[in-house]
């Protein structure tokens, strides 16, 4: 009797070891196996392949090939101040400089070109777009007090003719005056205000009057 109980012990442990055994079976998925690519080794004074060169920045493609002046009479290259990348209210940056200047100093075009849109707007208040000579890029002049006399959409202007004053219109702020200045690189000129926002300050800076 004792030992037709040790044999049922032993069966039914057997049992319940090849009904565990199948349930972990089913509930392990099977993945699939991966060939590793075979490691070729390297040889000992095997140079490391070069670090990928940063991405100029869009100004850098600029420099040295414009010829641009300051476009505030009598503001020299070290008083320019670079705010291309500060904040700007809901979530904006800047994407220009502030050139700062008396009320009514004379503004300046920057280069040969065309005059493409004089606009008043709530941001730039009293606003000029200017189209370069090569049409390949577009100069915006903000917070001008007021245009030069006989100044139109479509002028033909030399680097360093007066095209406006200095003022504070707009959101720039009462008695904040200056000029807000940006460039922005086109591939169409009709559509101006699609371009590609490129750094003024660097373009600037190292301009002698």
């Amino acid at each position: 009797m004792l030992k037709l109980r040790i044999l049922l012990c032993v069966v039914f442990l057997v049992i319940v070891s090849l009904v565990a055994l199948a349930i972990t079976y089913r509930t392990t998925p099977q993945l699939p196996a991966i060939e590793l690519p075979a490691s070729n080794p390297i040889a000992l004074g095997t140079p490391l392949p070069p670090e990928p060169s940063p991405t100029p920045e869009p100004a850098a493609n600029f420099v040295g090939q414009v010829n641009l002046i300051i476009p505030v009479a009598g503001v020299r290259p070290e008083q320019l101040i670079d705010t291309f990348d500060d904040a700007r209210s809901e979530g904006r940056v800047h994407d220009a400089i502030d050139i700062m200047a008396a009320a009514e100093t004379p503004v300046l075009a920057a280069a040969d070109g065309k005059i493409l849109k004089l606009f008043n707007s709530e941001r730039g208040g009293t606003t000029i777009y200017q189209l370069n000579a090569n049409g390949d890029l577009v100069f915006y002049y903000a917070h001008l007090a007021r245009y030069a006399d006989g100044l139109a959409e479509g002028n033909t202007v030399k680097q360093g003719q007066v095209i406006a004053y200095v003022g504070d219109t707009g959101n720039a702020g009462a008695g904040n005056y200056h000029l807000h200045f940006s460039i922005a690189a086109v591939s169409d000129p009709k559509r101006y205000w699609e371009g590609t926002n490129i750094n003024p300050y660097p373009l600037l800076h190292d301009r002698t009057r």
